[in-house]
């Protein structure tokens, strides 16, 4: 008897969620628990596993395919032995209209047949997708085969000659090419808040520069021991960052405000958002009550949220909320920028590259190692005041940590 594979249930935020990578075919032995498929939302990448041991018997919602929560995308045969063909047996109805057109890896015009996932792995390669051999239904090239080739590709080529991937110059008058891929989920979301943020708030930024010197002497002299006695957890910069910000959104709350319609809502706690870039896109998880967290807890929970970002296993609920962000584009070299809202929160604080430079300090000149911090803010609410004596405040706790410890 045939078990109904439906799509995982979807948190009240999420409408619905598109297919994107069967790891099963038909016909395929499953063990229990053992991963199906993945389904794509516009914040998170849920997996379906195998409900026993058995046998994926069919495919009702095939790649690409957008279903609505607990909708059925499939049939589970509990306790059935693996076909020895499994490609031919219990094609969908998906696989059977794009049979006739497509039964191998190509369509009638020679493109590759991609699924979603594929696609962005074969754009964000530079690989032509007719060079990737599809093992999927109808010679459909799944993510597996994408990642494959590339792998294979990077191993096959000399190391000199792998960061030229960049295409070459078109002779005048020769093709001029394009491509044209859909959108992931997750970006699409990202766009929409972005251009939100942009048409309801009144942003404005302000800006300041933090002399790093204090507290990379304070790390360098205690990272060793630091990590010898937190279990490995290095002691970063960030985890400064976000410990000073908790101290100044308790003195300015309005800055751990947000709008709700014609109410400010004020929150007594502080849930600080660490912005994460990963290979789908950027994500905000929430460090939950961190101003209860030490600066061991801080980094570690950032290494968790960044492996998980990596492997798309962030949840919802650790991407849903947070009272203020912390935006560090640093890390790509950029030396100053005007971070963008995450509505509905009032405030963002953007940090930047360290970069040496010619500081005055008590009448003479000193090479310091500074860095350019930026706060967006939500004018309707917060005063230019407010905004930048809060910044200033972080600036002042960062160039002495010990304002930190003794919370003043």
């Amino acid at each position: 008897m045939a078990t109904e594979i439906k799509a995982p249930t979807f948190p009240e935020s999420v409408a619905d969620g598109t297919v994107a990578t069967w790891h099963k075919k038909v016909g395929e032995a499953c063990s229990r628990d053992e991963l199906l498929v993945d389904i794509e939302t516009d914040k998170v990448v849920l997996e379906v596993v195998a409900p026993a041991d058995g046998v994926l018997k069919e495919i009702v919602a095939a790649e690409g395919d957008v279903v609505e929560s607990e909708a059925i995308i499939g049939l589970f045969e509990e306790g059935a032995v693996a076909s020895a063909t499994p490609a031919a047996e219990g094609k969908t109805a998906a696989t059977a209209e794009a049979a006739p057109a497509a039964s191998s890896a190509q369509t009638e015009t020679g493109e590759a047949i991609l699924s979603p996932a594929a696609r962005r792995i074969a754009d964000e390669h530079g690989v032509d997708p007719s060079a990737i051999k599809g093992t999927g239904k109808g010679g459909r090239v799944t993510k597996e085969d994408a990642l494959a080739h590339v792998k294979q590709a990077g191993q096959s080529q000399p190391a000199a000659a792998q960061p030229a991937a960049v295409q070459a110059p078109v002779a005048s008058g020769g093709p001029r090419e394009e491509k044209r891929v859909p959108m992931s989920r997750l970006r699409a979301r990202v766009a929409e808040r972005l251009v939100q943020a942009q048409q309801t708030a009144a942003m404005l930024t302000t800006f300041n520069e933090v002399n790093m010197k204090p507290i990379m002497d304070l790390r360098n002299k205690y990272k060793d021991v630091f990590e010898k006695s937190h279990n490995g957890t290095r002691l970063g910069f960030m985890s400064f960052f976000v410990k000073a910000a908790v101290e100044a959104l308790k003195r300015y709350p309005a800055v751990n405000a947000s709008i709700d319609g014609n109410d400010i809502v004020y929150h007594g706690y502080q849930d600080v958002g660490v912005a994460v870039s990963s290979d789908r896109g950027l994500v905000v998880p929430v460090l939950r009550n961190a101003e209860n967290m030490g600066l061991a807890e801080v980094e570690a929970k950032i290494r968790e949220y960044g492996l998980k970002a990596r492997d798309g296993k962030l949840s919802i609920d650790e991407m849903t909320g947070g009272t203020f962000t912390i935006s560090n584009g640093g890390v790509f070299g950029s030396l100053i920028s005007t971070p963008i809202l995450n509505p509905p929160q009032t405030a963002i604080l953007g940090m930047h590259k360290i970069q040496e430079r010619p500081m005055a300090v008590n009448g003479k000149v000193e090479i310091l190692p500074m860095m350019y911090l930026a706060l967006s803010y939500d004018h309707r609410l917060l005063d230019g005041k407010e905004a930048v004596t809060f910044l200033v405040a972080i600036k002042e706790m960062l160039e002495d940590p010990a304002r930190i410890l003794l919370e003043i």
